[in-house]
C-alpha cells in the first residue's frame, strides 16, 4: 500500500465508525477537565485539598461525562468529516461546547440555592473546561486535517502545478475546493490578477501575481494549467492570457458562472476546458432596459422563427420584461418544443403561447394576428444556409422574401405598433440567392414603412457564435471526428457576436426605432476563419499537422472572402448607444413593390434562372460570385 492510500486509510472519518469520534471527543473531555482543576489549583494542591474536591466531583463525575456526548450529539460534531475541518464544524464545536458549561452552570446554580450549598462544578473550573476542550477538540481537527493533506500529496514529478486567474470570490473557492481533493495532484502556485496593487499579496497564504508578468510566472513555477476564476473578464485580457498559455502549451480551463454552479455549490467536475466562444465575445453591452422595457412590458410579442438560435435567444430575454402575452412562431416543430420545455422548466412559461406554422401561409397567420392581435412583431423566421438557398433559389423567395411580405402586410393590416426585421450582413452587397433574398425582404419592409402607421425597423449582423448555421460548431464535430478541419478559402474572413450579444442589440434597435431605419451592429474586428481553426485544435489539446489537419476545400458558391456591414451607398450614422449604427440608405425606387411582386409569382415557374434573374432586377448590386448564376451578370 503506497503511502497516500496508507494515510487515507488511517484518517478518513468516512471509513471510522461514529462511536469512535464520539470516544475521542469524550476523551478530550476528560483531559479537559483534569487540565481545569490542574489549573484551579496553580499545578499543586495539597492531599487533603484534592480528597476534599474529589468526594465532591465523584458524585457527580458520570452527569459531567455522560451529558457532554448527549450534547455533542444534538449538534451533529460526530458527523463532521474530521479531514474537511471547516468553519462551519469550528461553530457547531463551539455552541456546543458552550451549551454543555451553561447547563452546567444552570444545574450548578440550582443545586447550590436550593439543595445543599455545593456547586457541581467551581466556575473557574467551568471556565477552564470550556476553553481547553475548545483549543483541544480544534486543534486535534485540524492537525489531522494538515496531516492528512501533507503525507497525502504526490511527488512533486507527478504534481500539477496550477495558477488561478482572479484572486475574487470565485477564484478563492477555486483554491479550496481544490486543495479539499488531493487525489487531484495539483499545487496552487498563486493567483493571477489584473489589479497591480494586489502584486505581491498572499491571500489564505497564497501568493497573488500580476497578469501582465504571467510569461515569466509560467517559466519560473512550471505552471502546467490556468483556470480562469474572473466571472466576467475583459475579452482583451482573457484573449492575451489565452493566446500566452496557448504558446508555453499550458491547459486553460475555467469555472463556469455563479449561475450554474449545482445548488449553489462549486465541485472540480464543473470546471471545464476553456472554449473558442469565450474567446470571441466582447466587454458587456449596456442596454438601455428601461427603454426595452417601455416596449415589451405588458404588451403581447409575436417572435417568428422562434426555434431558431435568434429567435429562442430573443424569447429568452423577452420573457424577462413581463410580456402580457409571448407568442413563439415557427414551423419546426421540435425546436418549438425544446424552446417551451425549457422555458417550463425555468418557471416562464405562463405567458406563453406556442404556434406551429409557415410564415408564408397567409390563412393561418392571418388567423394569428385575427385572433392573438400581436402589438411587437420580432421576425427572425429565414433560411440562411448560403450553399443551400443558392441551390434552391425559390425556397429563398417563399420563405425569406414572401414570408416577410406576410408578416409586414399583416402587421400593417391589423395595426401592429412595431416590427423588427432581422437582416444579415451577407444582404449587403449580395454575391448570392440568400443574401439577395434578404435584401429585398430589407427593400419590402422599407418601402411599407413609407405608407403605413406601423414601424418597421430592420437589424443587420454578422455571424452568431453557436448558431446553427455558424462554422463553430462544425469545426467542434470535425474535431471530435479526428479532422480534417475544412477551411473554404486561407483569406475568407468574418464578423462574429454571441447569440445573447445580437439579441440584446435586437431589442435595444428595436426600443429605438422610429421606422425606416436600418440599424448596423458593431461587430468587432473580422476575423480570419483559419486562424479560428488553428485556434480551435490548440484549445482542444491537439496540434496542428500532427494530431490534426486543416484542409482548404474552395469557395463554396455564393461565398464571399469577406462580408460588409454597410453597402457602398450606405453611410454609418451613430445613435445613442456606440455600439448600433444606423445606416443612412437610398430611398426605395418607385415600382419596386410591383418587381418584388412579380418575383413572388414567378415561385410557381420553379425557374431557378429566371427568379434569380428577377432577383437581380430588383438588386442591381446583387453580383453572384463563384456561383452558375454569375452568367447572369453578363
Amino acid at each position: 500500500m503506497n503511502r497516500t492510500k496508507f494515510t487515507a486509510s488511517i484518517l478518513d472519518i468516512d471509513n471510522t465508525p461514529r462511536w469512535i469520534v464520539m470516544l475521542m471527543d469524550i476523551l478530550i473531555a476528560l483531559i479537559a477537565l483534569s487540565i481545569a482543576y490542574l489549573v484551579r489549583f496553580d499545578f499543586y494542591a495539597d492531599y487533603e485539598t484534592v480528597l476534599e474536591e474529589w468526594n465532591i466531583l465523584k458524585e457527580v463525575l458520570l452527569f459531567v461525562i455522560l451529558l457532554k456526548p448527549v450534547v455533542f450529539y444534538f449538534f451533529k460534531i460526530h458527523k463532521g468529516i474530521v479531514r474537511h475541518t471547516s468553519l462551519e464544524d469550528v461553530k457547531r464545536i463551539f455552541f456546543a461546547l458552550l451549551t454543555y458549561s451553561l447547563i452546567i452552570s444552570v444545574v450548578s446554580a440550582i443545586r447550590f440555592f436550593i439543595f445543599d450549598h455545593r456547586f457541581i462544578l467551581p466556575t473557574s473550573v467551568i471556565i477552564v473546561e470550556f476553553l481547553a476542550s475548545l483549543l483541544l477538540m480544534i486543534g486535534l481537527r485540524f492537525t489531522i486535517k494538515v496531516l492528512y493533506f501533507e503525507l497525502s500529496k504526490p511527488k512533486d514529478e507527478e504534481r500539477k502545478n496550477i495558477l488561478i486567474y482572479g484572486s475574487g470570490v470565485s477564484g478563492l473557492i477555486t483554491k479550496r475546493t481544490i486543495e479539499k481533493d488531493p487525489k487531484i495532484h495539483s499545487k496552487i502556485i498563486g493567483f493571477l490578477d489584473d489589479n497591480k496593487k494586489l502584486e505581491g499579496n498572499r491571500l489564505e497564504g497564497t501568493s497573488i501575481f500580476y497578469s501582465k508578468k504571467l510569461a515569466s510566472i509560467i517559466d519560473k513555477y512550471k505552471v502546467t494549467e490556468l483556470i480562469v476564476a474572473i466571472q466576467k473578464p475583459t475579452t482583451k485580457n482573457i484573449t492575451e492570457i489565452v493566446e500566452l498559455c496557448l504558446e508555453k502549451n499550458v491547459a486553460v480551463k475555467r469555472v463556469p458562472s455563479f449561475q450554474k454552479w449545482i445548488n449553489g455549490e462549486f465541485s472540480l467536475n464543473q470546471i471545464r476546458k476553456i472554449n473558442i466562444d469565450d474567446l470571441l465575445g466582447r466587454d458587456p453591452i449596456n442596454l438601455e432596459v428601461e427603454e426595452v422595457k417601455k416596449q415589451i412590458k405588458g404588451k403581447v410579442i409575436l417572435i417568428t422563427g422562434a426555434a431558431g438560435s435568434i429567435g429562442s435567444g430573443i424569447a429568452r430575454q423577452v420573457i424577462h420584461y413581463k410580456p402580457k402575452k409571448m407568442i413563439l412562431l415557427d414551423q419546426w416543430e421540435s425546436g418549438l418544443y425544446d424552446l417551451h420545455n425549457d422555458l417550463i422548466a425555468n418557471k416562464l412559461s405562463d405567458h406563453v403561447e406556442v404556434v406551429i406554422g409557415s410564415v408564408y401561409d397567409l390563412d393561418r397567420m392571418k388567423n394569428v394576428f385575427q385572433s392573438l392581435k400581436p402589438s411587437i412583431v420580432f421576425h427572425a423566421a429565414a433560411y440562411k444556409h448560403v450553399p443551400l438557398m443558392e441551390d434552391n433559389p425559390s425556397e429563398s423567395i417563399k420563405t425569406n422574401v414572401l414570408g416577410t411580405k406576410t408578416i409586414v402586410d399583416l402587421a400593417d393590416e391589423y395595426k401592429v405598433e412595431k416590427m423588427v426585421i432581422i437582416s444579415t450582413d451577407k444582404a449587403v452587397n449580395p454575391t448570392n440567392v440568400m443574401g439577395a433574398s434578404k435584401r429585398i425582404a430589407e427593400i419590402y419592409a422599407q418601402k411599407k414603412n413609407e405608407k403605413s402607421n406601423t414601424l418597421y425597423v430592420t437589424t443587420r449582423f454578422g455571424n452568431v457564435l453557436g448558431s446553427n448555421g455558424s462554422v463553430i460548431p462544425l469545426f467542434k464535430r470535425q474535431i471530435e471526428q479526428g479532422g480534417p478541419l475544412t477551411v473554404t478559402d486561407e483569406n475568407v474572413t468574418r464578423y462574429f457576436m454571441t447569440i445573447p450579444e445580437a439579441c440584446q442589440l435586437v431589442l435595444e434597435a428595436g426600443a429605438m426605432g422610429d421606422g425606416g431605419e436600418i440599424f448596423v451592429f458593431d461587430m468587432g474586428k473580422p476575423i480570419k476563419i483559419i486562424d479560428l481553426a488553428k485556434k480551435m485544435i490548440r484549445l482542444s489539446g491537439l496540434e496542428l499537422d500532427k494530431d490534426i489537419e486543416i484542409k482548404i476545400s474552395g469557395l463554396r458558391p455564393g461565398e464571399k472572402l469577406y462580408e460588409e456591414l454597410l453597402a457602398d451607398k450606405e453611410n454609418a450614422l451613430p445613435t445613442h448607444h456606440k455600439q448600433i449604427l444606423r445606416a443612412r440608405n437610398c430611398p426605395c425606387p418607385e415600382g419596386v413593390i410591383a418587381e418584388i411582386e412579380k418575383l413572388i409569382v414567378l415561385f410557381e415557374s420553379q425557374n431557378n434562372e429566371a427568379i434569380v434573374a428577377q432577383m437581380k432586377q430588383i438588386v442591381p448590386e446583387f453580383v453572384s460570385n463563384n456561383s452558375k448564376y454569375t452568367k447572369l451578370d453578363r
